[in-house]
């Protein structure tokens, strides 16, 4: 199948209806029956959407409900476009995979989720602060976390290279089956680490562009030092000494990354780090995965741990996917009950084995299944990816500000543009002066 086709399965349940699967009215199978669409995110991982697909089938059975599943790709912006054309048409498929900001902004289009969330929470646990901040709206649950595009934008770390040229060890630092002994991997320590991989020829490949993962890493920085542009009633908060110190720090940090990283896109730190220029990136196991196959005395090397602390504290990017059910559809307590089912501890631990370890559960008693201990060359590689000791804050860049606005500071790279115009000369005051007028229009929209 070629990149951006839509991969399109249909599911006709034959076996009798189950019990319900869940406590509440909207899980008989009774209630369950008829037809059911769904939009899902096409996984990169060719395996991966096998193992929903399974899950699905299985629900379908028991369900007595014909399924229709799109995978649609999210190359060329083809699920985000769907999604907007849906929501203006008021039809369409019934379960849709919502990307990170998507809940907020199609909440009057959404069906509430707080009955599955209470219950998820206590068969799974609580969920991370971003899952919450970006799902959860003046206590309106608008979609589910899920399991499948969901992921940390941590470090991933070239383990000779840190020993050998910044005198850091992180497997000792990060190490299989134990708590970190991370207590000196602070902002300091990351800087001088960075200096010392640039005087060694290998510079840590942390992009300063406009696209998400470029945005995700400058996000972790600003929170490290608390640094907001906006605070969470909705007031500008640019000109601090906060933001003035993440800018401050940025500029430092600049001069020991690639001469282009403020043109990278999500594609440069991964080959950066593969091509073995790289020793250290800020994404999930993608570029590890990618070594594996195609450069294994890379993939032997690579470490993925946790985020250096900053003055206010130790963040990291979660940058989540969620399903929702539209109010338009025809059957909103079949896709209630579905997303239930994918988001049960044995469904979840398939879907993330299948990935490769790459997906995310934002439940906290899911963040120790065995196949992140279990996953190498090195093994044990991933063990720290989903933050198991939780030592870290899982964060959203744009946060706490209100969605829409932080959707604007997301979405136009407004942390990433603060840290360019002020490496590239730009007096401080005038830096914040543009970054003011920039979010200002985003709170007048």
């Amino acid at each position: 199948m070629a990149p951006g086709e839509i991969a399109r399965r249909r599911l006709v349940g034959t076996a009798a209806a189950s019990a319900a699967l869940v406590a509440g009215p909207f899980v008989r199978g009774v209630h369950a029956a008829g037809k059911l669409s769904l939009a899902l995110w096409d996984h990169w991982v060719p395996s991966a959407n096998n193992a929903s697909r399974a899950l699905i089938e299985e629900w379908a059975a028991k369900e007595k409900v014909e399924v229709t599943i799109d995978y649609i790709t999210s190359q060329g912006n083809k699920l985000l476009l769907t999604g907007a054309a849906e929501s203006q048409a008021k039809s369409g498929h019934d379960v849709f995979a919502f990307a990170t900001w998507l809940p907020s902004r199609y909440a009057p289009y959404l069906v509430p989720m707080n009955d599955v969330m209470e219950q998820l929470i206590k068969t799974n646990g609580a969920v991370n602060p971003a899952v919450e901040y970006l799902g959860k709206i003046d206590g309106r649950w608008l979609a589910v976390p899920a399991t499948v595009g969901s992921q940390i934008h941590g470090p991933c770390s070239r383990i000779d290279l840190m020993k050998r040229l910044a005198g850091i060890d992180v497997q000792a630092m990060y190490p299989v089956g134990s708590p970190p002994e991370a207590d000196t991997w602070t902002f300091d320590t990351f800087l001088k680490a960075a200096e010392a991989c640039h005087k060694g020829g290998h510079p840590f490949g942390i992009g300063v562009g406009k696209t998400g993962d470029n945005v995700d890493a400058a996000g972790a920085i600003f929170h490290g030092f608390g640094a907001q542009l906006v605070n969470k009633k909705g007031d500008i908060t640019v000109k601090s000494d906060e933001v003035r110190q993440a800018l401050d720090y940025y500029k430092r940090l600049m001069a020991f990354l690639p001469a282009d990283s403020p043109v990278w896109d999500d594609d440069s730190n991964n080959k950066w780090l593969v091509s073995g220029k790289g020793a250290l990136i800020m994404n999930p196991p993608g570029a590890w995965a990618v070594a594996r196959r195609d450069a294994l005395e890379v993939a032997e090397q690579l470490w993925t741990h946790g985020f250096a602390a900053g003055p206010k504290g130790r963040y990291a990017p979660f940058v989540p996917y969620f399903w929702g059910v539209w109010n338009f559809s025809k059957n909103q307590s079949a896709g209630k009950s579905l997303i239930t089912h994918l988001s049960q501890p044995d469904a979840i631990e398939k879907m993330v084995i299948a990935s490769g370890g790459y997906d995310l559960p934002s439940f906290a008693n899911l963040t120790t299944l065995k196949v992140w201990a279990e996953q190498g060359p090195p093994k044990g590689t991933l063990y720290h990816y989903p933050n198991p000791f939780s030592h870290q804050i899982l964060s959203i860049a744009g946060a706490p500000a209100p969605h829409r606005i932080g959707e604007g500071i997301y979405v136009h790279a407004i942390q990433t543009r603060m840290a360019v115009r002020h490496f590239k000369g730009e007096a401080m005051e005038k830096t914040l002066d543009w970054a003011v007028k920039e979010v200002e229009s985003f709170s007048r929209n």
